[in-house]
């Protein structure tokens, strides 16, 4: 058992979002985890909206947009649900890993939580890109809530 003074302490929880199953649940473990203390923990969800490289940064996809909008409001009604505040953002940036390191960077997090539905590619479990290069590269502790098949 750790002693108190080893504890870890969350203070600031970047929390990046996809529109997947397991949004709601690493959302729900966010909440509790700023609950755990009584320090206060603010929470961040962010939803990154990638922009093929033939486009403008600055293209607009309304398609695109409602759906990061619906998916950022069902965040926010989860967190109400369990009692806590949270600021969504969504964004618009060519590679979705190198955006959540850099509002990582820019939010001084203390903990990026990803929720990471089972997949497979081949027949095998897959990561995808996006969270290996999160693990490589982030400036703070990285908890990935993995769902399991069954739970799909």
């Amino acid at each position: 058992m750790m002693a108190e003074k080893d504890e870890i302490e969350f203070l600031k929880i970047l929390v990046p979002v996809a529109g997947t199953a397991a949004d709601e649940s690493a959302i729900e473990l966010a909440c509790k985890l700023s609950k755990s203390k009584n320090t206060r923990c603010d929470i961040f969800a962010i939803h990154v909206i990638p922009v093929e490289r033939s486009l403008p940064l600055d293209a607009e996809d309304a398609t695109k947009i409602d759906a990061a909008e619906n998916i950022l409001n069902n965040i926010e009604a989860i967190a109400r649900k369990q009692g806590c505040l949270i600021e969504t953002e969504m964004l618009q940036a060519r590679d979705v890993g190198s955006t959540i390191i850099e509002q990582a960077l820019n939010k001084s997090v203390d903990l990026i939580l990803m929720g990471i539905a089972y997949k497979q590619h081949f027949g095998q479990f897959c990561l995808g890109d996006v969270i290996p290069y999160v693990l490589e590269n982030a400036p703070c502790r990285v908890l990935i809530d993995h769902q399991l098949q069954s739970e799909l």
